[in-house]
């Protein structure tokens, strides 16, 4: 690491924040985690009466697994594109991230019992998985999955899911591991090494995120295809984690941790990229209706034409209003990025816009008449999310929450937008 890049900061420069979050992990891992199994274990329950096999339970199940996966992959977005760009401002909040991100093997393990339902022969959820449809002689027989039945089938899905998630994995505890080791030695060489291993990390996100949705996004209708899919799912990636991580800090700071660390500033730069990622997730969507709205081809306006249809026309509607033009524009100024109470309300704002999102991409490929939203999405979500809280306390019990060792940190509690 150059001389002079960066300024060392002695342990006694650290600003005298509560560094861990002490006892209070434990009420807050019991909690989560019997709200997490009770919420799973009820909404189950209610798929049972479905009286669909399980399917309306699986199609809930999966969109709120989306939105933890999501949450998990923008904070391993952040953490990789802190080190690629060797970013000083953003130390005193990393910290968070990275256990954020730490939360994907738990996801994995969330994603089992879909896997194994597949691999028992249930297709309710993805439709492609009846091997019917890939028989030439059967009457069910399907042209297009047919053709795509060497990408497109239960055992290669199945590896490829297990491999994602194994690949975040490695990276997030990779990286966690690291800095947490800095926290005690502070050696620099540990940073310069994540730098290292930034540019290739970025890739395999990158290469993986797009497969991830793919198969569990696009898949959900094998006649569909997109090339802009994955660029789609990491604009609300991004929107997902920027929000959680900005309200996360500030309920850190109510209860007395990270006061002195994270800043109005950082507050601010927050703010600004929750406005850029609100402003990318609308060109991504507008950019992909547009081409299918201007080639107008049967076999790709069908996806769009379920959306634009019935009920589902004022959610796509609402949607557009929702998650674009009205936080682009009550977060273009500068002073509400600069106010946690406004920056609060646009936070919880965008994270619901978000689940719509998700709700818009996923729902409609389960099919009937109307929009099915009801208690079994509610307690799906709740049920992950709270999940992924008890692990977080887990995680972070006697971790500090900012990276005490980072040879910039100094850089960052100094931080002043321009």
């Amino acid at each position: 690491m150059a001389e002079g890049y960066v300024h060392v900061l002695a342990p006694q420069d650290v600003p005298a924040d509560k560094p861990l979050l002490g006892k209070a992990w434990r009420p807050l891992f019991i909690v989560s985690l019997v709200v997490g199994v009770a919420a799973l274990a009820v909404s189950y329950l209610l798929g049972m009466q479905a009286g669909d096999q399980l399917r309306r339970f699986f199609f809930s199940y999966l969109t709120a697994l989306c939105y933890g996966v999501s949450l998990g992959l923008g904070a391993l977005f952040f953490v990789i594109l802190q080190h690629l760009t060797r970013a000083s401002w953003s130390v005193v909040i990393r910290r968070v991230a990275e256990l954020l991100a730490a939360l994907l093997p738990l996801l994995g393990l969330l994603a089992l019992p879909i896997i194994i339902a597949m691999l028992g022969g249930d297709n309710g959820l993805y439709f492609w998985g009846n091997p019917a449809l890939a028989d030439g002689s059967s009457p069910q027989f399907d042209e297009l999955v047919a053709h795509k039945a060497g990408y497109l089938n239960v055992g290669f899905f199945s590896i490829r899911m297990v491999a994602y998630f194994v690949i975040w994995g490695l990276l997030s505890w990779h990286f966690l591991g690291r800095s947490t080791r800095q926290d005690g030695s502070g050696d620099a060489r540990l940073t310069l090494g994540m730098w290292r291993l930034s540019a290739p990390a970025m890739l395999l996100f990158a290469l993986t995120l797009t497969g991830f949705t793919i198969d569990a996004v696009m898949s959900l209708d094998a006649h569909w295809f997109s090339t802009i899919i994955g660029a789609y799912f990491f604009a609300g990636c991004a929107l997902c984690f920027l929000a959680v991580t900005t309200l996360s800090i500030m309920l850190l700071q109510l209860s007395g941790r990270m006061r002195r660390t994270v800043t109005v500033e950082h507050y601010h730069d927050l703010g600004k990229l929750l406005f850029a990622f609100t402003l990318f997730w609308g060109y991504i969507a507008f950019s992909q209706f547009m081409l299918y709205w201007y080639a107008n081809i049967p076999e790709e306006t069908g996806w769009y034409l379920r959306r634009f249809s019935g009920e589902w026309l004022w959610w796509s509607v609402a949607l557009l209003f929702v998650q674009l033009l009205i936080p682009l524009a009550g977060l273009l100024s500068r002073y509400v990025k600069r106010r946690k109470r406004f920056l609060a309300f646009w936070c919880v704002w965008l994270l619901i816009a978000h689940y719509m999102d998700l709700y818009w991409l996923i729902m409609p490929e389960y099919g009937g008449e109307g929009i099915p939203f009801g208690a079994l999405d509610v307690l799906c979500l709740v049920g992950v999310l709270a999940l992924m809280l008890a692990a977080w306390a887990l995680l972070a019990r006697r971790r500090p929450l900012v990276p005490l060792g980072d040879p910039a940190l100094a850089d960052s509690l100094r931080f002043e937008n321009v």
